[in-house]
C-alpha cells in the first residue's frame, strides 16, 4: 500500500525542529511525530543551510540572505539600465527635432 504525501505547515516544520534539537535524539521525535527521519533530517539540513529562510512557500526558491541581497541588487540595475536607455532614446529624438528647427 502506498503512503499518501504529506504536506506539512512551516509552524510544524519549526516545532519538530526544536524539539529534535531539544531532544537531540531524532529517531525518537520522528516515531512521535510520525514523520519519516530522512524527512527530519532534511529539514535539519536546510535549517542549517538557509536559516530563517527555510521552508519556503511553494514555488519560491530558498535563498540565503546574501543571494536575496544580490538578487535585489541586480533587478535594481536591471531598471537603472532599462530607464538609462529610455531617457538616451529620448535625448535623441529631441536633438534631431531641434537640428530641424535650426535648419529652416
Amino acid at each position: 500500500m502506498k503512503k499518501r504525501n504529506r504536506n506539512y505547515s512551516t509552524s510544524f516544520k519549526q516545532k519538530a525542529l526544536e524539539l529534535s534539537y531539544a531532544r537531540g535524539h531524532v529517531k525518537q521525535v520522528c516515531e512521535e511525530l510520525d514523520i519519516p527521519y530522512s524527512l527530519l533530517h532534511r529539514w535539519r539540513r536546510e535549517s542549517q543551510d538557509y536559516g530563517k529562510n527555510s521552508f519556503p512557500v511553494r514555488g519560491v526558491p530558498k535563498l540565503t540572505d546574501e543571494q536575496k541581497e544580490i538578487a535585489l541588487l541586480k533587478k535594481q540595475l536591471k531598471d537603472i539600465s532599462e530607464e538609462h536607455e529610455i531617457l538616451k532614446k529620448g535625448v535623441s529624438i529631441f536633438s534631431k527635432s531641434d537640428r530641424k528647427n535650426l535648419g529652416s
